[in-house]
């Protein structure tokens, strides 16, 4: 079974793209699943569930989406191979820029949108910089200008990746999508496997559940804002 990472930011067109791909991959005969990571609500499955698509959903809740996924996605994998899936679909949250959600040896796919600005792709961490193809969608509601733009920021933080501009609604690049997912690689291991980068640390008092704000609440690891001292004259 093949495994492939989505992640991206909120409301980018995750879920419709990988809808799109997905379709031109039943329509090959393919078996397809998506486990779909969310933090509080998640009305998702019943699109997959409703075009076919096998599908899990997982609340992360209180706890950091990240750690989630890794404490998680083994069950998801194994799922997926009882139910004889071909291309099982991880798609993440997408809450924070600083997500790492791709597993070295696993096709790794960040999805990102126009409208979020130009200066976006400078924004984002891992899971734009180690990611294999990266999708942009929206691009037919921006100018020419804008859309060379924002390739151009986006090749200068992940010169290797694919670079596809897509649009969920319409479809347009989702045959391509299709065929770089059907083409991912099948033989890397996930238990003893690797993340391409580490996860954001989140081990402190709030992480525990304090809601007192002052210094005396505050343990575990912390890190304070440098403030320089403004030079009057």
């Amino acid at each position: 079974m093949k495994l492939v990472t989505v992640a991206g930011p909120p409301s980018s067109g995750k879920t419709a793209i990988i809808l799109k791909a997905l379709a031109h991959l039943q329509g090959a005969g393919r078996k397809v699943g998506v486990v779909k990571f969310d933090c509080l609500a998640s009305q998702d499955a019943e699109r997959f569930r409703a075009a076919g698509i096998r599908s899990i959903t997982g609340l992360s809740g209180n706890f950091c989406p990240d750690h989630y996924f890794i404490t998680n996605i083994e069950d998801c994998a194994a799922w997926g191979r009882r139910e004889g899936l071909d291309l099982l679909v991880s798609e993440s949250a997408g809450l924070c820029n600083r997500c790492a959600p791709h597993i070295r040896g696993h096709l790794a796919v960040c999805v990102l949108d126009h409208l979020a600005g130009v200066h976006t792709p400078r924004k984002i961490g891992p899971m734009l910089k180690t990611a294999d193809v990266v999708l942009v969608t929206k691009g037919d509601i921006v100018s020419q200008a804008e859309r060379e733009v924002f390739a151009f920021r986006v090749r200068q933080v992940n010169a290797k990746a694919r670079l596809l501009f897509v649009n969920g609604i319409t479809g347009q690049g989702s045959w391509e999508v299709s065929r770089l997912l059907d083409a991912a690689p099948d033989n890397a291991p996930l238990t003893g496997g690797k993340l391409r980068f580490s996860v954001p640390a989140a081990v402190c008092s709030y992480c525990l559940g304090e809601t007192e704000i002052g210094e005396e609440h505050q343990h575990g690891t912390v890190r304070k804002i440098q403030i320089e001292e403004a030079h009057h004259v």
